[in-house]
């Protein structure tokens, strides 16, 4: 059975799961690589510029640990997934970035996935990465729709039932609790976490940051709790047609729960990333009008544990007197 490497980075926890059903489906199997930690940082760091952001130079340490263990590399060049709204430039040269800098890493499969040249080029670029395990043109259009079905049964899971991707992608987690859908002031303070997927969900970037909150005793709400159409809603209040794919959802999380009215926001992007710089700043006027408490977060690799739980702490502190001055 033919193994492809999927890096646990970048897009990983967007679209993970519809990558397993697609290739499972095919008859491979997908191998992906372990959690972050000292060592893949520091392999991918010593491959990449001192220029290139912290979430690449991980995605290429995750594609060390695996070179080893699979036939293929998957790094799909994702270019735009709506009309005129597109990718950060890291994401469309990823695979070749790899190429240059991961020499022993195995064949990349890199199809180019852009809804803008229309969904037949799309699904050419589909049956073409399909045909390395599979001629048969039929098995490859159930494997399609199999993972078509994977996305959207993994993107309804966490706006149903409050969850984060990890959560969902734990198969031993079966919580019911629904109670995301109206913050309950009751239960301690309501604050939202917005970022990129690949920041706040990946523990060695962020310094445990949702699971520090909730051991405060916050309720954390993120991004993918909220339904899709209900970002796009609220994004479309703040500016229209949105520009870049992850900040449209990032900004419209913010507006959402800022209408919804959680006790704090709290944006999380890394050092450098001109597109989460727009962002932050949207939310930050949002936040200032809903006057409500913000705090921003920019990590990089030199950002303490200290530091962040330190800011933490401060946070918390000035929002809970504050609901006590309001009360």
């Amino acid at each position: 059975m033919l193994k492809v490497g999927i890096p646990r980075a970048l897009s990983y926890y967007q679209y993970f799961p519809a990558w397993k059903v697609f290739f499972e489906a095919l008859g491979a199997e997908a191998v992906v690589s372990p959690l972050t930690n000292k060592a893949i940082f520091a392999a991918g760091n010593s491959r990449a510029v001192a220029e290139t952001c912290l979430p690449v130079k991980l995605f290429f340490g995750h594609v060390i640990s695996l070179a080893d263990k699979c036939d293929y590399m998957f790094i799909p060049a994702l270019r735009s997934l709506g009309r005129k709204a597109y990718y950060c430039s890291k994401f469309i040269g990823l695979p070749d970035m790899t190429r240059a800098l991961v020499p022993e890493c195995p064949p990349i499969l890199d199809p180019e996935i852009d809804l803008n040249k229309g969904r037949r080029g799309l699904y050419q670029t589909i049956y073409s990465l399909g045909s390395h395990f599979s001629s048969d043109k039929n098995k490859i259009k159930k494997a399609v729709e199999q993972a078509e079905k994977a996305h959207l049964a993994y993107r309804k899971e966490m706006s149903d039932r409050g969850i984060t991707p990890i959560q969902a992608l734990d198969e031993t987690h079966r919580s019911e609790d629904k109670s995301y859908l109206e913050p309950d002031v009751s239960r301690g303070l309501s604050i939202a976490v917005i970022g990129h997927q690949y920041v706040i969900y990946d523990d060695y970037v962020n310094h445990r940051l949702i699971s520090r909150l909730r051991d405060m005793g916050v309720r954390v709400f993120t991004p993918e709790m909220a339904e899709q159409q209900a970002l796009d809603v609220a994004m479309t209040k703040l500016g229209g047609a949105p520009h870049w794919s992850f900040e449209a959802d990032i900004v419209g999380a913010g507006e959402y729960y800022l209408e919804g009215k959680v006790d704090g926001i709290i944006s999380v992007a890394v050092f450098g990333c001109g597109p989460d710089s727009m962002m932050i700043d949207m939310v930050r006027h949002r936040a200032r009008g809903f006057r409500t408490p913000f705090l921003h977060l920019s990590l990089d690799e030199h950002t303490s544990e200290g530091g962040v739980l330190t800011r933490l702490e401060a946070f918390l502190d000035m929002v809970k007197r504050r609901r006590r001055v309001c009360a």
